[in-house]
């Protein structure tokens, strides 16, 4: 009583009461052994422990020879069987004891007493019974509460009681045994973060200690995810996975899943995970979200410490490298860069040194001595102890590629959310690069898409494309390029040509739309992140870009295959980038020439086909001829084509998905049906009407294996099955007796009898392709690109067919957006001059000379085609004079006749005649293109004769504008 008294503690207070009813349960022999002051201690101990959740101990001497008591006493939710345990493993060896042993003095309400009597091997002992206390208070402290008490510790009180509160019940027992509370709290904020935002998170634990050091990755999930999700990341990014457990919390109402995962580097030359942890968790979320692509390369960041950006420098690089035609896989290229990491490490130092902004870099001369000239030697001795030959050769190529970059926007998108990258290189100093060789390439990467822009010159125009052929798309894009280099020969701009493709795989249609319409806008943004701007008339470098090229500022792109709705997208964001052109960037817009509606390309094709039929002897407005088409009734080329005469007999037709087959069509009824496909969106085949197909015809599917053959189909195809499957069915289509076979879709068809499927490069339709001796047409007409090789269609024209080139027939469109594209830019600087007050009334201006324009456009097909049979007719007689030409233009550097196919005199001495229309159409493409640069080298140009020509580009209605400018901006 008279401890108590000391201690200040009120006769029957609850204090009073408890201590007593604390006493009680002690054992009353040990209690004569404690002096007052350990009394006092004892009663102070008792107090605190109702104020206090710990565990409050009294040392006293042993009853036995030797040895100690512990008097310990807990609350009770602090007891457990496994905390004796821990508590006694303790003891013995903070005391080293020889023995302990407890047993339950008394079990109460709140609190539990427990009697510990410890054997020591040393009689001296000194015992820091705080510090003691502490230790067994939080070896004892049950989970729930340490969890209370850190979360406490890391909030605010009243956030960190209600953290408490929801997820003192929702962890497992499973997830108690092997979670430690201290981590708990970072789930706990982790799954925070995951019910706030439904994002799929990450974070990385350690190191820790065993046998090897390792670390503990966490993936929290609102979905059920499995081990093969997510293990390709990991093994990709060469962390070894030692074990895995799975673990579910259920918090408000919704079930969060875990994945713990023991990881440790797989290889030696790895740098260490903990100076990692931000780069593996930001790469980690990037690959979840599919923002950033698992392949082999993620290795590179854990052997030289790069982050995902910079990683995925090289992914762009090596990707382009691959379109470029390298010998070398993908996976080849990764692995030398991943097998010599200083090297790879050192490439990327050179990009950074040779692009990243620097004030102290503006001199380029300081930037090459201080930075580039230094990381080139290291480099260099770098590749010099690789033993391998091929990735010594791939990573000299890869420098190459960098070091042949004029311009990149990697430094200024590199943080942005909307992460992309594009570069644009000068092809003449890429060694590996096949010919023809554009002037500039320029690559666009993300992890959803992959574009690239082609350019024969700085003031050059051509379509962008959506393309299916993701392993070769450059290779399909520049053949067009080529095309359209002798294409715009008509127009004075060389060629360009743009395509992309998607990497996100999609189901419908619609699905696909959306995620080409957002590449192109990736493709736009990044080559006008690189282009030149002008302001109030003077040219303007792209902010934040270190340049190593002239200045740049014309880039004009058009509407191609899978993008012909897209231009107001287009011309959007040039708005966006307040580009000098405006909607001049993309022609055909809502306030464009519409080439679909006015159906100017398939016109302008139209006008080459009807010259081969005149010269025949055939008038195809006025009588029927038959007709195999490639393409469907929705498209541009095709669906106008085939309206522009009622007399057109359609006996087949076949696109990607469908095959049409009207063997004994009526003309006029068949021409109502396709008008009203056409006039259909989006139609295709299968919405033709059945009742107005003759009988024996219809409508399959492309990949049918059995497809019906009526008796009047085998007898016009000559064959005997009685079905025949899709594609062999296509490929008899090609080679039927018909008089126009009309090419207004995608794919190359026909090659030469000499030529392999792989010289082609179009492996989506090798199973479909025929050899040009095959074709039976009279005539063929190209309003579609590459429908042919060159080759095929020298070989073609030789067995007496009647054909051009597709730059030739189908140059009515380019020619159309030429004009467009030159009345913009000319409109504008009537505005800026005030002549023109508003933007209504330019729209205005440009819809009312629209017919016009069509009328001149159409006469330039028109007498290009005469041209030619001019050409043919003068070249059979005498050939002489087109050799000599051939010969000038090879003489010049302008004409590669090997890459053209152009036979040389004495193979056209051999052959027996002269040059045939696909190779005059060439000749006469190239011709303009030196004449071109011939006028452009000299003053003719600005001499005041030379006006007129000017004058006469435009449409008559409009020539009182063009007095108020001499000159128009090309």
């Amino acid at each position: 009583m008279s401890a108590l008294e000391r201690q200040h503690v009120h006769y029957e207070s609850y204090d009073y009461r408890k201590v007593v009813e604390i006493f009680n349960t002690f054992p009353k022999v040990e209690m004569f052994f404690l002096s007052d002051a350990e009394l006092d201690r004892l009663v102070q101990s008792f107090v605190s422990l109702q104020r206090q959740q710990s565990v409050k101990l009294v040392v006293t001497r042993s009853l036995s020879l030797r040895g100690i008591t512990l008097l310990a006493i807990m609350p009770r939710d602090y007891y457990s069987r496994d905390s004796v345990r821990r508590i006694e493993s303790y003891l013995g060896r903070f005391l080293t004891a020889e023995h302990v042993s407890s047993r339950v003095i008394h079990f109460y309400s709140d609190y539990v007493s427990l009697h510990f009597r410890v054997v020591l091997r040393d009689e001296q002992v000194r015992i820091d019974v705080d510090a003691l206390q502490k230790v067994l208070t939080d070896m004892s402290r049950p989970w729930e509460e340490k969890l209370r008490l850190l979360l406490l510790r890391g909030e605010e009180s009243h956030h960190g009681m209600q953290l408490w509160r929801k997820y003192a019940n929702a962890f497992s027992k499973e997830y108690k045994d092997l979670i430690h509370p201290r981590f708990a709290v970072r789930d706990v904020r982790a799954i925070e973060q995951l019910l706030a935002s439904g994002e799929d998170g990450f974070d990385l634990w350690g190191p820790f200690q065993e046998r090897q050091e390792f670390y503990r990755l966490q993936f929290y999930s609102l979905k059920e995810s499995y081990l093969n999700e997510l293990m390709p990341f990991l093994e990709n990014l060469a962390l070894a996975v030692v074990d895995e457990v799975d673990f579910f919390v259920e918090v408000d109402g919704r079930t969060v899943y875990m994945k713990s995962f023991a990881i440790r580097n797989s290889v030696a030359e790895a740098k260490p995970l903990v100076n990692q942890r931000d780069n593996l968790l930001e790469i980690l979320t990037g690959l979840r979200k599919g923002t950033i692509e698992d392949d082999y390369l993620n290795r590179l960041m854990v052997l030289t410490g790069l982050d995902w950006q910079e990683i995925d420098v090289f992914r762009a690089y090596r990707n382009y490298y691959f379109q470029i035609g390298n010998p070398f896989t993908k996976r080849r290229v990764a692995f030398a860069l991943i097998n010599n990491p200083q090297a790879a490490l050192l490439l990327y130092r050179y990009f950074e040194a040779r692009f990243q902004p620097n004030p102290d870099w503006q001199d380029p001369m300081q930037r090459e001595e201080e930075a580039l000239m230094p990381i080139r030697m290291d480099l260099s001795q770098a590749l010099d102890q690789i033993r391998d030959i091929n990735e010594d050769r791939i990573l000299r190529s890869l420098f190459n590629l960098i070091d042949s970059t004029v311009r990149t926007n990697f430094f200024l998108r590199r943080n942005d959310p909307d992460y992309f990258l594009s570069f644009k290189v000068s092809a003449i100093g890429i060694i590996d690069m096949p010919f023809p060789r554009p002037m500039y390439d320029t690559y666009v990467h993300s992890a959803t898409m992959e574009g690239i822009h082609l350019r024969g010159g700085k003031v050059a125009r051509g379509g962008i494309r959506w393309s299916d052929r993701p392993d070769d798309f450059r290779t399909e894009v520049l053949g067009l390029m080529k095309t359209q280099m002798t294409k715009n020969a008509l127009i004075v701009p060389v060629g360009s040509k743009g395509g992309f493709v998607v990497k996100t795989p999609f189901t419908t249609r619609e699905e696909g739309a959306e995620l080409s319409r957002q590449a192109y806008i990736t493709l736009m943004r990044g080559l006008l992140d690189l282009v030149d701007n002008r302001v109030a008339g003077k040219v303007v470098g792209p902010a934040g870009l270190v340049v190593y090229d002239d200045q740049d500022p014309y880039l004009v792109v058009a509407a191609d295959k899978g993008t012909a709705h897209l231009p107001d997208t287009a011309n959007s964001v040039s708005l966006d980038y307040n580009f000098w052109l405006g909607d001049a960037f993309a022609s055909g817009g809502s306030v464009g020439y519409d080439h679909k509606k006015l159906g100017i390309t398939a016109r302008g094709a139209w006008e080459c086909v009807k010259r081969h039929f005149r010269e025949m002897g055939k008038d195809i407005q006025n009588q029927d001829f038959t007709v195999v088409g490639i393409g469907d009734m929705s498209g541009d080329v095709f669906g106008n084509g085939m309206l522009l005469s009622k007399h057109t007999c359609l006996l087949a037709a076949f696109n990607h998905m469908h095959i049409f087959l009207d063997p004994d069509p009526d003309p006029a009824k068949s021409w109502q049906e396709r008008k009203r496909l056409f006039d259909m969106p989006r139609s295709t085949w299968a919405d033709y009407d059945a009742d107005m197909i003759s009988t024996g015809g219809g409508v399959w599917e492309r990949a049918s294996k059995n497809i019906p053959l009526s008796s009047a189909i085998k007898k016009w195809l000559g064959v005997r099955h009685s079905t025949m499957e899709g594609e062999e069915l296509i490929r008899r289509l090609l080679i039927a007796e018909v008089e126009l076979l009309w090419n207004g879709g995608i794919g190359t068809y026909i090659k030469s009898s000499n030529e392999k499927n792989a010289d082609v490069g179009d492996r989506a339709n090798d199973n479909l392709r025929v050899s040009a001796p095959q074709v039976k047409a009279k005539v063929i007409g190209e309003g579609g690109n590459l429908g042919l090789t060159q080759p095929g269609r020298i070989e073609y024209a030789l067995c007496g067919g009647m054909i051009n080139t597709d730059a030739i027939d189908n140059s009515a469109g380019v020619d159309t957006s030429d004009h467009e594209v030159n009345l913009k830019i000319f409109f504008q600087t009537l505005r800026e001059s005030g002549v023109i007050k508003t933007e209504r009334t330019r729209n205005l201006r440009l819809q009312e000379v629209e017919d016009d324009v069509c009328d001149m456009v159409l006469a330039n097909n028109y007498t290009q085609s005469q041209c030619l049979s001019l050409d043919f007719l003068r070249c059979q007689y005498d050939s002489d004079p087109f050799i000599d030409l051939s010969e000038r233009l090879v003489n010049t550097g302008l004409l590669d006749r090997k890459g053209e196919f152009l036979p040389s005199r004495k193979e056209l001495t051999a052959r027996g005649c002269g040059y045939l229309r696909p190779e005059l159409s060439i000749l006469l493409g190239y011709s303009k293109m030196h004449l071109y640069q011939t006028l452009l080298e000299s003053d003719l140009p600005d001499q005041e004769p030379t006006q007129s020509f000017l004058k006469a580009y435009f449409p008559e209605k409009r020539e009182n504008v063009t007095t108020h400018r001499s000159k128009t901006i090309r």
